[in-house]
């Protein structure tokens, strides 16, 4: 496929046009009808709009193939501009050719010459890691929680999640016959930057991970559950808004420690789960 070639920085396009293409939502396959003004148009695109345009070798339009130093210095450096802090999982999550250990000697020169610095800085990856000094200045300004849990509700495919690439998902208690995974429809939310749930697609089931004593367990807990709401809200679930979860971590919603939490939040206690309805949704403020 042509945009695997893209991502490896083999081929290009002379336009931006088939990139906002490949972002935009899928559309049907074949020819579509779209009604414009009371008309219809049947397009008569024969290929995906993300290959259009004219497409050439990256190699071509620079003149001169990189070399391999010339290329391992300037991937180091993209992926301190990218990511701050640089692991093994990093160079693995990007699909380096070689791995990490083909930039590894120029992140050592780098340490060598005071720009980066290396450390066991993230847990539960591996121990080489380097990292811009802004960037550890930021990371021991986040030791202390804030006063007010920071929630983040991302796509689990985003990028800015790291679980499922850059980070190994936590453990469950438990068995589980299905676990999160990177899949599109789901959801993930983060309080104070770590995993506190993963919603699955369609939003019936749910995986959490809470703290093991209070009151950072209720914090987090809290947390979550107004982050679900707000999925529903937000009509990331159903366009139509509303949510019915029925699993929290493979066992009945009205049996997982969630339970209280979700009931806060608005939740509704029925036979199948918890039912978050569109009319006991808030409704969005005027600004008229």
């Amino acid at each position: 496929m042509v945009w695997d070639l893209v991502w490896k920085g083999l081929v290009t396009n002379d336009t931006f046009r088939v990139l906002r293409a490949y972002t935009a939502a899928p559309l049907e396959h074949g020819n579509r009808r779209i009604a414009t003004g009371g008309h219809v148009f049947r397009s008569r695109r024969t290929v995906p709009a993300s290959a259009e345009g004219r497409w050439s070798l990256v190699e071509e339009r620079t003149g001169a193939a990189v070399q391999g130093t010339a290329w391992a210095a300037a991937t180091a450096q993209q992926l301190l501009s990218r990511h701050g802090l640089v692991t093994r999982e990093v160079a693995q999550a990007e699909g380096l050719p070689g791995g990490f250990s083909s930039v590894y000697p120029v992140f050592k020169s780098l340490e060598d010459g005071g720009r980066v610095r290396r450390g066991y800085f993230v847990s539960g990856v591996g121990a080489a890691q380097f990292a811009l000094p802004p960037v550890l200045d930021l990371l021991r300004s986040l030791r202390e929680l804030p006063q007010e849990p920071e929630v983040t509700v991302l796509a689990a495919t985003d990028p800015a999640n790291p679980y499922g690439t850059l980070l190994r998902w936590p453990a469950l208690d438990g068995a589980q016959a299905r676990g999160p995974s990177r899949s599109a429809g789901s959801q993930v939310v983060l309080v104070d930057g770590a995993l506190g749930a993963f919603l699955g697609r369609g939003a019936r089931q749910a995986w959490v991970w809470l703290p093991e004593t209070e009151p950072d367990r209720g914090r987090v807990a809290r947390a979550v559950a107004a982050a679900l709401g707000t999925v529903a809200a937000r009509g990331l679930v159903d366009r139509r808004g509303g949510m019915l979860l029925e699993e929290v971590n493979g066992v009945p919603a009205a049996e997982s420690p969630l339970a209280l939490y979700l009931s806060e939040a608005g939740f509704t206690p029925s036979s199948l789960g918890f039912h978050l309805r569109r009319a006991s949704l808030p409704r969005p403020v005027s600004h008229a």
